[in-house]
């Protein structure tokens, strides 16, 4: 059974402080899972906590999917066998930097629909998906009532925001919202993370870097933690972002001390975002969120060790925080005691200082104890001190990437532009915005229309080229006149729109424009995100012609979808056989648009692998026909790399690192995805850049 009372969740009749992290499936691979969920036990965690992932499971509506990655079922199993418990975060709205919020892009075009409010098409689809995931678990017995480790759900996700936004809508959907949840009688707790108003028995949870001063919104709920961000996400543009071990203990002890019992680290292991899963916020394919198992699987260490030392303390302090509500008392300006004593004689004591400059000597009981700045020392028995957040006693460690032996031999293809006569082109008066076509299957939208140039316009005699002025809602776009490269603008994570602005060559006669615009994931968060657009929505403009300026946003405009070596499969085996490729000399270097591919064999041993993507611009990259993800280097991280102190409020502005280099350097290739022998490596190249430079490494420690 499990249930809960104001102090914890209760589990077969004991209160229990849970100590969780989040590992998302699809963000590693099968063969990743088992030594994952065993480090997550090895560092003291009881519970895992992860999302569903509604468009991985459903691509098309009624088509299920549960395979590989998304084997759901298989990874709760894992949990299971591991001696752990799930909590099973089914949404399905999961944010998460996944693309489109974990949002089946088709479900944006089921007629009258709008997201996440009293809307019955929404509402609906919702149901539906909860209802198949709920059945799933049911059937498997993996609920806890049935003998399975899932000991709670939660039903939405950080809705609260949102709600107070939209107002009377809004609070009818999360009525509505608890109501389906309970009613599917899972014999465990529901919760909603960021929802003041949750519904009873709903229990509402708090999410950020600190929430000790968070209280659920009845005195008989726990309270509780769903995400405690180990870092944050990396932009393309950004720089990487990284928070002290320090920081992280301190927020959770201070959590526990205030009658907390329930804390996730938001990530355990972040992973990766292969193939197109990450979203429109800019995302990088790298999601490591500085998470105390790194992207590859490996512990980060002091990190890891550090929360492993604080798990045991916590554990050691377990019956007294379950059984006693907290005497707080004051040891001096800026610090205080939290004490815990239960009834059968159980006692522990957390002593703060919250002071960010100095450390401080203090007296307890009859004791004397030195506190470091910003840190908490936990007894367990109210003597002893087992535990301080800043006293770092796990051994720190650097991973380095150690280059493998592998030689790659280049093959180049150049992508062909589209022509107006191709036999999948759609003509339209007008401008299209890009998801509406594409429905989300490739980043790629070509746009092509004809410029008509009368022989008498003067800027021929002139000289001076006319302006050339596309306005898009992004997030990257490549200028053709001619079949010749013009020009490229991109936007990033503050705004995604750009404008490209510049003169052009243009000749009498018919004139060629093709635009390729590229989207970078789908928008996951904001209100009614549903609505926001990608692509060429114009007006695009011709300045300095006899007429002034010509607005072509309102002609004829042909469309292709995707990429020809999309289309032909280039980044397979068979697919790639279908074109004349050019080595040796001959190899394309530098150029936009351009395919590249190789074979290699694995490096023996088994590191985790990476790919140095330096030398590249943007594109995409396979291996054995699986989707790595978009890489990016070319994009330089921007803002401020600053000391790092531990002490003091963290945000993510803070201790960020990798300034004036690419935000992702790295791309982690799954050992898993592997043959011993003849893989093959895909790359397209957007921007332009030399393949040799490309260079397969090992993750070890130093």
């Amino acid at each position: 059974t499990v249930s809960y009372d104001s102090k914890a969740i209760i589990i077969n009749g004991r209160r229990r402080i849970l100590l969780s992290g989040s590992i998302h499936y699809p963000r590693s691979t099968p063969q990743m899972w088992p030594d994952l969920i065993a480090k997550a036990k090895e560092g003291g965690l009881d519970v895992i906590q992860t999302y569903v992932f509604w468009n991985g499971h459903e691509p098309s509506p009624g088509n299920y999917y549960f395979e590989d990655r998304y084997d759901l079922v298989r990874f709760i199993k894992l949990v299971q066998q591991a001696g752990l418990y799930v909590h099973l975060r089914i949404g399905p709205y999961i944010c998460a930097e996944w693309n489109f919020g974990g949002f089946p892009v088709w479900l944006k075009y089921v007629p009258g629909i709008a997201f996440r409010t009293d809307n019955e098409p929404f509402k609906a689809a919702m149901q539906k998906f909860t209802e198949k995931i709920v059945s799933m678990m049911k059937a498997e017995k993996l609920f806890e009532t049935q003998g399975g480790p899932i000991i709670m759900s939660q039903i939405e996700n950080e809705f609260g925001p949102v709600e107070w936004e939209i107002g009377d809508p809004g609070k009818a959907y999360t009525k509505w919202a608890a109501q389906i949840a309970v009613g599917l009688d899972t014999g465990v707790p529901w919760i909603m993370c960021k929802q003041d108003d949750a519904p009873d028995p709903v229990i509402n949870t708090c999410n950020g870097f600190y929430c000790e001063n968070f209280t659920p919104n009845a005195k008989y709920k726990p309270k509780m933690w769903t995400e405690n961000w180990t870092g944050w996400y990396t932009e393309f543009g950004g720089a990487v972002p990284t928070r002290p071990a320090e920081d992280i203990a301190f927020s959770v002890a201070r959590f526990i001390q205030n009658g907390g019992s329930f804390v996730n680290y938001y990530m355990y292991h972040g992973g990766t975002n292969f193939g197109r899963t990450a979203s429109g916020l800019f995302i990088a394919t790298s999601y490591d969120y500085d998470a105390p198992i790194d992207e590859y699987g490996l512990p980060r260490e002091p990190k890891w060790g550090h929360l492993r030392d604080l798990h045991r303390a916590i554990k050691l302090s377990e019956p007294a925080l379950v059984s006693a509500d907290p005497t707080v008392t004051s040891l001096g300006s800026n610090q205080e005691a939290h004490v815990f004593k239960s009834k059968s004689g159980a006692c522990t004591a957390f002593l703060a200082n919250y002071d960010t400059k100095y450390s401080v000597k203090v007296t307890f009981g009859s004791a004397h104890y030195e506190l470091p700045r910003w840190s908490i020392t936990i007894l367990p028995d109210c003597k002893t001190a087992v535990f301080n957040t800043a006293r770092l006693g796990a051994q720190s460690s650097e991973k380095k990437m150690v280059l493998a032996n592998t030689a790659f031999s280049w093959q180049s293809y150049n992508e062909e532009s589209p022509s107006a006569d191709d036999q999948d082109v759609t003509v339209h008066d007008g401008l299209w915005e890009q998801i509406y076509i594409t429905r989300d299957a490739t980043d790629y939208l070509w746009y092509m229309t004809d410029v008509q140039i009368d022989s008498d316009e003067g800027f021929l005699r002139s000289g001076q080229d006319p302006l050339l002025t596309i306005w898009s809602a992004g997030h990257a776009l490549h200028v053709f006149i001619n079949g010749q490269l013009s020009g490229t603008v991109y936007g990033g994570l503050e705004n995604p729109k750009l404008t490209f602005s510049n003169n052009v060559k243009l000749r009498a006669g018919i004139n060629k424009v093709t635009l390729l615009s590229v989207a970078v994931g789908l928008s996951n968060v904001g209100t009614h995100f549903e609505t926001w657009n990608v692509g060429v929505l114009g007006p695009v403009t011709l300045k300095g012609l006899n007429e002034w300026t010509r607005d072509l946003s309102k002609q004829k405009w042909s469309y292709k979808i995707g990429l020809k070596g999309e289309a032909l499969k280039l980044y397979t085996v068979a697919g790639s056989s279908s074109v004349e490729w050019v080595e040796g000399s001959q190899l394309v270097k530098k150029q936009p648009m351009t395919w590249y591919k190789t074979t290699f064999d694995a490096p023996g041993g088994n590191e985790p692998l990476g790919l140095d993507m330096s030398s590249m611009g943007k594109g995409q990259l396979w291996i054995n026909g699986q989707s790595i993800g978009r890489h990016w280097p070319g994009y330089i991280a921007h803002g401020n790399c600053y000391a790092c102190d531990y002490a003091g409020t963290y945000s993510d502005q803070k201790c960020r690192t990798n300034c004036g280099e690419p935000s992702q350097r790295w791309y982690h290739v799954p050992r898993s995805w592997l043959k011993p022998s003849g893989n093959f490596l895909v790359v397209f190249e957007e921007w332009g850049g030399d393949p040799n430079g490309i260079a397969l490494a090992k993750r070890t420690t130093a």
